[in-house]
């Protein structure tokens, strides 16, 4: 009898046919523009790296749940994501071994230990990506032209600056064409380089109704104003605006990694806040700092202040008093 009666709860209740692993899906198909372009234009290596992301995440989540005797929550496609995104998030020229030590990061530290699906503070697959530039920074950035790839890296494999980095001044080299920016035919990390590939998956996700636009607007658009107003090198504003917005990872952080519902504000307007605080941060250290992209560090420091946006953006509780009294407490 008592598996007939429904599971009651407090309020607020929730009702939505989607579950976690349908969300998971949907980023996954969002995800596969990029995943082709990456290959189309780095060669089956790339392939070899992303699917390895994927399945040491996959493994460390499932090793961690089996010896800990947790359930396991490999269904929900949460762990395949967090690999597919970390994949993404490197280089070609990305040592296998390091892939491994990546994947490691994002799933044991930076979700296992702080509680595993919806309690980690900051995007898995960003922690994973800081923790090996920060550890193996020439390894992390050496960068090769599309189709100069074969499966094996040479280890005198001639590296290529990237747009940024010749806006930059850190690196030489002739800028490419806006097109081939656009397109992915540039020098990058396998899944940020195609903007026209991450742009389509990204309607794919507001339509599907798993994302919506503020963070992703608020943050590209943060980001093209203030390079729009301090252009960089000898370009005018509307080309440097355009270099810095179809550069780096900003399309790949802003549309899949800063909307993480996890790490992410739970309002509009926190969310509004979220992506301009990620823009303001990216162009500061794309600007200024000694690295020549910032989106991965922007979108982790962000998911710090998380808590705090949520808590000043926060709608006002209905029945109380500007004071926060209860708006009957005293008659």
């Amino acid at each position: 009898m008592a598996d007939k009666l429904p599971v009651l709860s407090s309020s607020p209740h929730i009702r939505t046919s989607r579950s976690t692993g349908g969300i998971m899906r949907d980023v996954i198909i969002a995800l596969l523009p990029a995943l082709c372009c990456g290959v189309y234009f780095f060669g089956f290596r790339a392939l070899f790296l992303v699917v390895l992301s994927v399945i040491s995440c996959i493994g460390f989540e499932y090793l961690w749940q089996k010896l800990l005797h947790k359930p396991s929550t490999l269904p929900d496609g949460t762990a395949a994501v967090t690999g597919l995104l970390l994949g993404l998030n490197l280089p070609v020229t990305t040592p296998w071994w390091t892939m491994v030590i990546g994947a490691f990061v994002a799933i044991i530290i930076a979700k296992q230990l702080f509680g595993g699906t919806g309690h980690n503070f900051v995007n898995p697959a960003l922690c994973g990506r800081a923790f090996l530039l920060a550890s193996w920074p020439v390894l992390m950035t050496r960068w090769v032209l599309p189709f100069e790839t074969g499966f094996f890296i040479s280890p005198d494999v001639v590296s290529s600056a990237t747009p940024l980095a010749i806006l930059k001044g850190t690196a030489e080299g002739e800028l490419p064409s806006l097109i081939s920016m656009f397109l992915g035919n540039i020098g990058g990390c396998i899944g940020e380089t195609s903007a026209l590939a991450l742009l389509l998956g990204g309607i794919y996700l507001v339509l599907r109704g798993v994302i919506r636009i503020h963070t992703p607007l608020s943050f590209i658009g943060t980001v093209a104003v203030l390079s729009f107003f301090f252009s960089s090198g000898d370009l005018g504003a509307t080309e440097s605006m355009l270099y810095h917005i179809f550069g780096g990872g900003l399309f790949l952080g802003a549309i899949f990694m800063a909307t993480d519902y996890v790490t992410s504000p739970i309002t509009g307007k926190g969310q509004i806040v979220m992506g301009i605080g990620c823009g303001v941060l990216t162009f500061v250290i794309r600007r200024f700092g000694g690295y020549p992209e910032g989106a991965t560090y922007a979108i982790l420091l962000m998911n710090i202040a998380t808590p705090l946006i949520d808590r000043f953006t926060k709608p006002k509780t209905f029945g109380t008093t500007k004071k926060g009294g209860a708006k009957y407490a005293k008659k």
